[in-house]
């Protein structure tokens, strides 16, 4: 990990100066572009650089397999800090540039939807590929610009809620990250519980970009509740663990999908973040028990081999696959329009033991869903 630390300090000091802000070389006959803006500063910035390198190093791959019809594969990165603002800026700049041949990566709900109430993709005309967000509003309704790899917080939720229902656990609160992408979450626990004929007991905000969680933490505790599903990003979340476990807070507590469980253990402590539950949206990828996932391993190994398994890489590496696969089938001069007319193609596509799925009136590629739990000695347990 100390490799990817490393990695991710540089590539935030260099990015001003060599991916984001200078203007763009020609571009070389034989060379893709595709654009990420991801956080690689910030509350967000660990998982930022594991959506980096979980691209990257399949793409190193495939450049190291003679490229996509004889062309290479450059991975530009610009850090938006999980800033909303900053988001639709580098997109903006990005799109400025027609070597950019489709978008890949992005984070964030409310950064995200802002791309879209901006017209940014529209007016860029770029398909972006897994994005890591599951928030409904940008799912539903269609649009045209987003394929999606993860299911979406709705499902997520649906599968928690079920889970702890089953297990007689029907007082329920939620701690939630006040933005679009907490919201996303609380509604779809609000709408779980409602299928089931019951209310949330509370929902107990912190303001986005901070860990400021200690009214939550006062509130969710003296509700007494069975379950806390969190809807939130690793500092906040484990902030609100290590709070609330040592203020004496008994419930067991569940998070999306979005979290790192090497941070959360790091930052809350193995006492405290032991027994979390945290949904999945890909497949286990620490057991090499599908082609895919022995995939991922041999090039992780290969070329990040001081880097661990995890899931937002191993996310991101699907994600890449996906796009790597359309890039192919989009021919030897890929454009913006034929990408998306190719992703749209990809109606059964094999990654290796998943399947996704797209067509051009669909955009969720899939709905898999698990939950994890940390276990004893800090990793997780299916």
């Amino acid at each position: 990990m100390d490799k990817v630390k490393t990695w991710s300090r540089r590539a935030a000091a260099a990015l001003a100066v060599l991916w984001g802000g200078a203007t763009a070389p020609l571009l070389h006959a034989a060379e893709i572009v595709v654009g990420q803006v991801a956080p690689l500063t910030g509350v967000l910035a660990s998982t930022g650089a594991q959506m980096v390198l979980g691209g990257k190093i399949y793409f190193d791959w495939v450049n190291a397999q003679g490229g996509v019809h004889g062309a290479t594969i450059r991975q530009e990165v610009a850090d938006d800090a999980y800033k909303v603002a900053d988001t639709v800026k580098l997109t903006r700049e990005m799109l400025a540039k027609p070597e950019v041949v489709a978008l890949y990566g992005f984070a964030g709900t409310a950064n995200i939807t802002q791309l879209l109430a901006d017209g940014v993709l529209q007016e860029g005309g770029a398909a972006l590929v897994a994005p890591y967000t599951g928030g409904e509003s940008l799912r539903n309704p269609f649009n045209p610009w987003i394929f999606h790899v993860r299911a979406g917080y709705v499902d997520e939720t649906e599968h928690m809620v079920q889970q702890l229902t089953t297990l007689g656990m029907n007082r329920v609160a939620v701690m939630y990250q006040d933005d679009g992408f907490g919201r996303a979450g609380l509604a779809g626990v609000e709408a779980a519980l409602a299928k089931r004929n019951l209310k949330l007991v509370l929902a107990a905000g912190y303001e986005r970009n901070t860990d400021k969680v200690d009214e939550a933490v006062k509130a969710i505790k003296a509700a007494d509740v069975h379950a806390v599903i969190m809807i939130a990003v690793n500092k906040p979340a484990a902030a609100f663990i290590q709070r609330y476990r040592e203020q004496g807070g008994g419930a067991q507590l569940y998070n999306i999908s979005v979290v790192d469980p090497t941070e959360l253990v790091k930052l809350a402590g193995l006492k405290n973040a032991h027994g979390l539950g945290i949904s999945q949206v890909v497949p286990y990828p620490y057991r090499p028990q599908l082609p895919v996932v022995r995939e991922y391993q041999s090039l992780l190994k290969k070329y990040a081999p001081e880097a661990e398994v995890n899931y937002t890489s191993f996310e991101q590496f699907l994600g890449a696959k996906v796009l790597v696969e359309a890039l192919r089938r989009a021919g030897p001069a890929p454009t913006r329009a034929k990408v998306v007319k190719a992703l749209e193609s990809l109606q059964s596509f094999d990654l290796g033991g998943i399947t996704l799925g797209y067509s051009p009136t669909n955009r969720i590629g899939s709905r898999y869903v698990e939950v994890t739990v940390i276990g004893s000695n800090g990793r997780l347990m299916k």
